[in-house]
């Protein structure tokens, strides 16, 4: 989840590795550091806290030299404090590395390493890995550059886990040595200069030609050229890839927070969801980067759905949605338990991938243990150079540009869409009728506008955000399509303004969860009209019974809960399967106008990283 960002080249590396940590400051955020050759030698600057730290401690001791490496932190080992950031240091201290992964053989490591007299500064498992490089570098009877990369390839070789790294050292100058297993890691190509980075959003504005590494490959970079060995050594072929949409600089705007700002881009994250995949005249989706045939498509008995967080929220919504449309039965997994699991699958499963990031780990590993199985696994991402849409038989791409927040709120409506465009296609393929068909898509083309005016209620969101911002635990509740609704408006709630909230069925209100229920407790209930209206408006009843507050999330001019809840979020309707993607938007609204209320960090919350990089 940490952020590497390496320069090498003709300008000062300073400000580039300062502007393109801001950029990457969403992947981790406890700490940050850099280490740039300065001529002599090594010179590294770390703080803990926030890269304007950083960014402080150079202005005041600026640090000069074209080549160097930088990193912003998530902790996993060790505290975050100015010792435990990185980058970390050889015992030479003339080798510098900054790391993202887990070693997790690190204390057998380093108690070996200590009893040949190595001593540490940091609690990390990285230091351990500087210390493995410098010496292998030391013992090696290599020259020039070779000496460096046979000392990475030695010294990773005893490492048991992930990592992506970034290495230079003081007799080499013009040299940065990069090596991935399992974490991202990109090149950047430039005029004269190149960079490495673990997210092409660093990259952003100096180049959109990039190279993706592979898996266990090492990397050579110097300001002319690069060089990508293999694991057997040999150098590989590589394409340097230009990236449109990928490396392009979000900015706020007028906003105050990326969060408010990806919230309010919905209509058109939506829009270029289903641009061009709505096949009108066939009543069906088109999605021809599924790399399947209708044949293949109409054989699938069963799908299951990975994913984690929000990704898994999505899934959830999908499964509804699929099985309604398509008939197929859909079982949603947390990636990180069907890794490890035993669960049985049947022949004929198809498997979908779910991440905005196209790089979380549990994720990933999933995937890569549904194809050692043999399955057909597609991925559903934000990013066509990640590792899941690179790794997968298929996919579909979500087109929502670039989420910066780290509460994802674009990217769970647009995965929903691209599951209803999914399910309208298999429906399609098996007994949905084109008049059915054509009503869905029908809905789907007004679904920006009716984001539009469910938007319009932000001002009456924050007024009812500001009359509960003090309470100490919530409870949501939905049924059917909206009950992952309730659990993704709790977990908005929980990541941005550390309030505990609790996502349920409304069903199961009486099975234990109406205990929690008191005057202090507010229940937020979705109850737009639909075929369980009326079994919703029992619950709410219920609550008021018992003394419990009530927002009620309700279509626009619901006069009958108006009178009975304490507070009203309102929405339009629209068609039954796509109302849970307009639902879930007064809950984000709810959730960030409450965290502003409460002063909180809405885009960098405590602990929680953008993209999950790590188990």
């Amino acid at each position: 989840m940490c952020g590497i960002v390496a320069y090498v080249g003709s300008r000062s590396a300073q400000p580039i590795l300062l502007d393109a940590l801001n950029r990457l400051e969403y992947r981790g955020y406890d700490s940050a550091g850099l280490a740039i050759l300065n001529g002599k030698g090594l010179e590294v600057r770390k703080k803990s806290g926030r890269i304007l730290e950083l960014a402080k401690a150079c202005e005041a001791h600026p640090v000069q030299g074209n080549l160097g490496i930088s990193h912003t932190r998530w902790a996993t080992h060790g505290a975050a404090t100015d010792q435990n950031a990185h980058p970390h240091l050889d015992s030479s201290g003339r080798l510098a590395l900054v790391h993202n992964g887990v070693i997790e053989n690190y204390l057998e490591l380093k108690s070996q390493l200590s009893k040949t007299g190595h001593r540490f500064a940091s609690e990390t498992d990285t230091e351990i890995l500087a210390h493995l490089i410098g010496e292998a570098f030391q013992a090696s009877k290599e020259k020039g550059e070779a000496r460096l990369i046979e000392a990475v390839r030695n010294a990773i070789a005893r490492i048991h886990g992930t990592l992506g790294i970034a290495v230079i050292h003081a007799d080499l100058p013009g040299l940065v040595v990069g090596a991935r297993r399992g974490s991202p890691l990109v090149i950047g190509v430039g005029q004269g200069e190149n960079f490495l980075a673990s997210d092409i959003q660093a990259l952003a504005p100096y180049t959109n030609r990039v190279v993706i590494l592979q898996d266990q490959e090492i990397v050579s970079l110097h300001a002319d050229r690069f060089d990508i060995i293999a694991p057997l050594g040999a150098k590989t072929n590589f394409k340097v890839e230009k990236i449109e949409n990928g490396v392009t600089h979000s900015d706020k705007g007028s906003h105050p927070h990326y969060m408010l700002k990806e919230i309010f881009e919905q209509p058109s994250s939506i829009l270029n969801a289903f641009r061009g995949r709505l096949d009108s005249d066939g009543a069906t989706a088109k999605l021809g980067g599924l790399n399947l045939t209708s044949e293949q498509l109409r054989k699938i008995e069963r799908i299951c759905v990975l994913g984690c967080g929000t990704a898994l929220h999505s899934g959830m919504v999908g499964k509804y949605l699929i099985e309604s449309l398509a008939k197929i039965p859909v079982e949603t997994q947390h990636a990180s338990e069907f890794r490890y699991g035993d669960s049985p699958v049947s022949a004929h499963t198809l498997f979908l991938a779910v991440s905005q990031s196209g790089e979380t780990a549990d994720t990933l590993g999933a995937l890569r243990e549904a194809k050692r199985r043999g399955y057909t696994c597609l991925g559903i991402c934000n990013n066509v150079a990640s590792t899941i849409a690179r790794e997968s038989d298929g996919g579909v791409y979500m087109h929502a540009g670039p989420e910066i927040g780290v509460a994802a709120t674009k990217s769970f409506t647009s995965q929903v869409t691209i599951f209803a465009l999914l399910g309208l296609l298999l429906g399609r393929l098996r007994s949905l009728s084109a008049s059915h068909g054509a009503e869905l898509l029908e809905a789907l083309t007004h679904l920006p506008h009716k984001i539009e005016e469910t938007l319009k209620h932000s001002d009456k969101v924050a007024q009812v955000a500001q009359k509960y911002a003090a309470t100490r635990s919530m409870l949501f509740l939905g049924r059917l399509a909206n009950f992952p609704i309730a659990l993704e408006g709790a977990l908005k709630m929980k990541e941005i303004t550390y309030i505990h909230a609790e996502g349920y069925p409304s069903a199961e209100l009486k099975h234990g969860v109406i205990a929690l229920i008191d005057k202090d407790t507010p229940t937020v209930l979705i109850a737009t009209q639909d075929g369980v209206y009326e079994k919703n408006l029992g619950s709410l009843q219920e609550i008021k019974a018992r003394g419990g507050p009530v927002i009620a999330l309700a279509h626009e001019g619901d006069k009958k809960i108006m009178g009975l809840a304490d507070a009203l979020l309102e929405v339009p309707q629209t068609h039954r399967l796509l109302q849970p993607i307009l639902n879930v938007i007064p809950l984000q609204l709810l959730s960030y106008h409450m965290a502003v209320a409460l002063g909180r960090d809405v885009d960098k919350p405590r602990n929680l990283a953008k993209s999950v990089t790590v188990e």
